[in-house]
This record gives structure tokens, sequence and C-alpha cells, in this order.
């Protein structure tokens, strides 16, 4: 990764602090929640109890957790402990854990660990990783996503979004020195490579396997405009997964694909830097999705930092700059008085939950500035 200007630096020491400003306030007017979004009011929510098992709730964790490497408070480090503790809830709840325990137990047990050595943390991400490996489909070689609900048969279902995931299984390997959590990944990363990831570097969200077969039958447009469509989360967790099942395992094809998507991703980045929900959403919808920009800008910076060519290093990072610059500016509210930082959020392209604030979309902004300033905590 190239050398920062000194206006870059600036820039990025004036957004941390103003992070840290902000987010000081709203984590004392929080205590003890898991938020997810907020009310009409700018109020976070609180998917502890009842919703506990809710696929976001490690990321208020791991946002406590970044917080604290960036101020050194102990309140931070309280309140991560907080939500790792309530998560036992969901850790004791087999319809609750599915294909996202990375996203609940690497900002959370994994990053405690790491820090701390603590063997409670161990156990509880041990878990996570060992019921996720066991998701895994031996004739289709993928690991399933989500669990039945509402009738629907979702035995073979797979996600473009369980890339993210794949770091709890590397990170088992490593720690057990068993060679099967890696193997699993390394198989559910292949077969996303061939039936994801299209030529032109668009990706498919949900793709669905016979799963007495492994035969690809369907690939709907799920959370993105429709099928065929470039659903444009999906494509930021394509970019940042493949490069970290580069990070981890040093195959050459994962950065490949990882640059294969983030090339695809720049050619379709609007002018204003504002990313739609689908680049390939009908050009008079103005829909967004902050927390595209932000998880694509923070997985850019890893590619950045991941290849040696350096005009391509360097196109990465300043696209990811440009991004982050253009949220700062445009999307992000950095008063008191709303508890969230992004703004015109989207959960989907098809349902009703547009123009909000959604808690991941807090964390990738964060863990991206961090990243720029040499800082951020290793977490997924």
């Amino acid at each position: 990764m190239r050398k920062l200007t000194e206006n870059e630096k600036k820039w990025i020491d004036t957004t941390l602090k103003k992070i840290s400003g902000k987010m000081e306030e709203v984590t004392k007017r929080n205590l003890d929640k898991i938020p997810y979004t907020t009310d009409k009011y700018g109020r976070f929510d609180d998917k502890s109890g009842k919703d506990i098992c809710w696929w976001t709730n490690g990321f208020w964790g791991g946002e406590m957790w970044q917080l604290y490497k960036l101020t050194g408070n102990e309140m931070y480090k309280k309140e991560a402990i907080k939500v790792e503790d309530k998560l036992d809830e969901n850790l004791m709840n087999i319809d609750g854990l599915d294909h996202d325990n990375g996203f609940k137990w690497l900002p959370t047990s994994v990053c405690r660990y790491k820090l701390f050595n603590n063997k409670e943390s161990y156990n509880r991400a041990m878990l996570a990783a060992t019921n996720m490996a066991g998701r895994f489909n031996i004739v289709g070689r993928f690991i399933r996503a989500w669990n039945n609900w509402d009738d629907v048969d979702r035995r073979g279902f797979a996600i473009i979004d369980c890339m993210m995931n794949l770091p709890l299984l590397y990170w088992a390997s490593e720690e057990t020195t068993d060679p099967r959590f890696e193997m699993i990944a390394r198989a559910h990363a292949d077969t996303a490579m061939k039936a994801f990831v299209r030529e032109d570097g668009s990706v498919n969200h949900i793709i669905i396997f016979d799963p007495e077969t492994g035969e690809i039958v369907g690939k709907p447009g799920g959370q993105g405009y429709g099928e065929g469509s470039s659903w444009t989360r999906g494509q930021s967790w394509g970019i940042y997964g493949f490069t970290l099942s580069f990070k981890y395992t040093g195959d050459q094809k994962y950065l490949d694909t990882a640059k294969e998507i983030a090339d695809y991703v720049i050619s379709e980045i609007p002018d204003s830097h504002l990313i739609p929900i689908d680049y390939r959403q009908p050009k008079d919808v103005e829909l967004e999705d902050s927390t595209a920009a932000a998880i694509t800008a923070s997985g850019l910076i890893e590619l950045s930092m991941a290849i040696g060519d350096e005009a391509l290093s360097d196109k990465y990072l300043d696209t990811a700059i440009s991004l982050l610059k253009t949220l700062d500016e445009k999307r992000i509210s950095w008063g008191d008085d709303a508890d969230n930082l992004l703004n015109n959020c989207a959960v989907d392209y098809h349902g009703d939950g547009h123009n909000m604030s959604i808690i991941y979309g807090d964390y990738y902004f964060i863990e991206a500035m961090m990243k720029l300033a040499g800082i951020a905590l290793e977490i997924f």
C-alpha cells in the first residue's frame, strides 16, 4: 500500500477524532444494548433478549473493541464483553446458529481471545466454528446458508456473504493445528469462485444446490434487483472475503478472484461515489446502500495491502479513500442527536428497509478508517 499524503493523514486523524468524540457519548447512552438500527428519533434499538440470534449481533461488540483500541477507554472493553456474554444464549440455541457464526463470534470471542488469551472466549469461538463446519455439504462442497423457516427448504442454499465467515474456520485450524476447518473453508471458497463469480466479476447473491447431488438448481436475485443482477453489498462481501481467504491461505487464485470482483466494482461505481443497492438497478432508481460503500472501502484497503502490483494497489486504495470521504461528507450524522454514523443504508432492493441506519455500516466505516491509520484490530 502506498504512503498516504499529508492531506490524507490529516483527514484520517480528524475523522478518527470525530468518531471518538461522537461514539463516547453514544455508547454512554446505550450501555447494555446490542443495536441494529435506529428509531425515528435516531436512537438505537436493542437486539438483546428475544432477538439475540439476529445475524448482526456481533458487530456492536466488534465496534466496541475497535474503539477500545482507538481510545483505550475501558468502557468499550466492558461493553464488548457484555455483548459476548449475552451471545451465550444464541450459542445454546441450535436454531440460531448458522453460516453467520463468524459475524457473531469473530468480532467478539475471537477478538477478545487474541487480545487477552481468554479461555472462555476461546471455548465460545471454537464451539461456533465447529457448528459452522458441521454445515458443510460434502457432495456440493458448500457451507449451507440459513435454516428452514416459513416452510421453505433451504438445505441447498449458499450465499456470497459466507465468504466473510470463513475466517472463523481458518482461525480454528490455526489454533488447533487441525486442518479440517481450513479444508472446509477452502472447499467452500473454491465452490464460490466457480458458482458465484461471473466472468465479468459480478457475483450472485444466492446459489441453490440440490442438497443430495450438489447440482446447481437456481440462482435467484436474493437481496439484489433480480436474477443476474449485481447486489452491491454482495460485491463487497466478495472483494473482502476472497482477499481474506488469500490472506489466510496464500493461495493466489483467491487474490485473483478478489481483484476480478474489485475491478468490476470500480468500473460500476457512480461518479458521485454514492453506492446504489444494485449496480444493475434501473437508472431512474436512486436507492442507495451506504453499508456497501463502507464494506467495499474496507475490502479494497485490505486488497491494496495484499497485492504486489503497485499501480493496482494504488487504484484500490484511491477508490477506498474516495468512498470513505464521500460517506464522511455526505452520508454520516456527526452530531450527537443521532446514535448512528451512516445514513442511507439498505437491507435489500425489494423490501422496505431503505434509507435507514444499520450497525455493520458503522462498524466497517470505523474499521476502514482505522486500517488507513494502521491501528485497526484484525477481526475478520
